[in-house]
């Protein structure tokens, strides 16, 4: 599309693509991006680019999707075919990573693009795809390159989230939401993000302090006690890579994270907000878990999607990160639902479903994945994130002497 044609003020784009490639990825001169996102992104992958290569990028790589394309694929692929992935394009990705080259997906999608679409076919080819790109993934949860993630807003996503107005309006509307989040819309972005880094770190090194050896969620229906792994290390907003480069791995971000034990988690989780998962909407989501996992699970729509979710792995119905959000985040504050993780898992509390993130263990250089796993950290093809926390959430620390140290009350920080 155009610049012309876009219903939204431009100018902000280039604030974007600035954050992203400065603040997000932090480019390195001579490095290589890898960059993701869907043929509709255009207006922002081309002012990334441009901003990757003024920080020094030595080659920009853009890897384009299109959702009629996709939607091709589930009318019209032959049934043999949905237990394949492009394993060339994985493999070269993940050796791009392995040659230092740093990643950025720029995220537009349609949740509900594949909603239409036969799910079990939707699911093979999601678990071919997990399959085939875990060697790429592994080089992202392990966190040794500069990754991040940023978006731009689709016209189908806005329409989704804001039906009642025409789509020029709703793209205005999403757009500025957008630009509100990843805090572009003020006259130092780079520094309103320097800030907001430096509460996030406040946070981080106080939970890190207490080295609490589990968490004990309630409200909404929750009563979720989540053991914490083994020298688990609390995250949040910018942190240095195992190459070396400090960077934000999401834009927006308002979490704080680490990684549960995958046999220490007791109780019912119920979802405070829908889930949008391959294309549709999975909603009231509840579950139970006994050891770590899984042992009963239902949702009031979606459920089939959500149980097939489930059944991915060993590992897909155990944690693989716990999150924590103040409710007086600007996103939960907003007061939209974007169906879409980036944003909405930044509005309140959330667990994640599957793989761990390796760098929220300490001294993980080099860890084999036997020793993640010895120290509680699961594994699996997932990563999926769902939101349990709101206004009435409280959370309490346990500390390795069984104490209690309140940590939200009301759903904010409890100091």
């Amino acid at each position: 599309m155009n610049d012309d044609a876009l219903p939204f003020d431009v100018t902000l784009l280039d604030k974007l693509a600035d954050v992203a490639v400065g603040t997000g990825l932090n480019v390195q001169p001579g490095q290589q991006v890898v960059l993701t996102g869907s043929a509709e992104t255009l207006p922002l992958v081309r002012r990334i680019a441009t901003a990757a290569y003024k920080a020094g990028a030595s080659v920009v790589t853009p890897i384009l999707s299109d959702e009629a394309v996709t939607r091709a694929r589930y009318s019209h692929g032959r049934d043999e075919t949905f237990d394949t992935a492009p394993d060339w394009l994985f493999s070269a990705m993940a050796d791009a990573y392995g040659a230092n080259a740093a990643r950025l997906h720029v995220s537009s999608e349609n949740p509900m693009a594949l909603s239409d679409m036969d799910p079990e076919k939707v699911g093979r080819a999601m678990k071919a795809q997990s399959i085939a790109y875990k060697p790429a993934l592994e080089k992202i949860s392990s966190f040794a390159i500069n990754w991040s993630i940023v978006s731009y807003p689709g016209r189908a996503w806005a329409q989704l989230m804001f039906p009642e107005l025409d789509g020029d309006t709703a793209q205005a509307r999403l757009a500025n939401a957008i630009f509100a989040a990843s805090r572009v819309d003020r006259d130092d972005p780079v520094g309103a993000w320097s800030e907001h880094n430096a509460e996030l770190a406040r946070r981080r090194d106080w939970l890190n302090d207490q080295n609490f050896a589990a968490l004990h969620f309630q409200g909404h229906g929750t009563d979720l006690t989540v053991g914490l792994a083994e020298g688990h290390l609390w995250q949040g907003g910018a942190a240095e890579a195992k190459n070396g480069i400090v960077c934000n791995a999401n834009i927006p971000t308002e979490e704080v994270f680490t990684t549960p034990h995958a046999g220490r988690v007791e109780g019912v989780a119920r979802a405070s907000k829908p889930l949008s998962h391959q294309g549709r909407l999975i909603e009231d989501i509840e579950v139970r878990f006994e050891k770590g996992k899984i042992v009963k699970a239902s949702a009031s729509r979606g459920e089939d999607v959500f149980k097939k979710l489930l059944d991915t792995d060993e590992g897909a119905s155990r944690l693989g990160e716990v999150a924590l959000v103040p409710h007086a985040s600007p996103i939960s504050e907003s007061g939209l639902l974007f169906y879409n993780t980036l944003y909405d898992e930044h509005a309140a509390c959330h667990i994640a479903l599957g793989q761990c993130y390796k760098d929220c263990l300490r001294d993980a250089d080099g860890i084999s994945d036997d020793d993640v796993a010895a120290r509680g950290g699961n594994a699996s093809l997932i990563h999926v994130d769902w939101m349990i926390g709101g206004p009435e959430t409280e959370i309490d620390g346990i500390t390795q002497n069984g104490d209690r140290v309140p940590v939200f009350r009301s759903g904010n920080w409890a100091d």
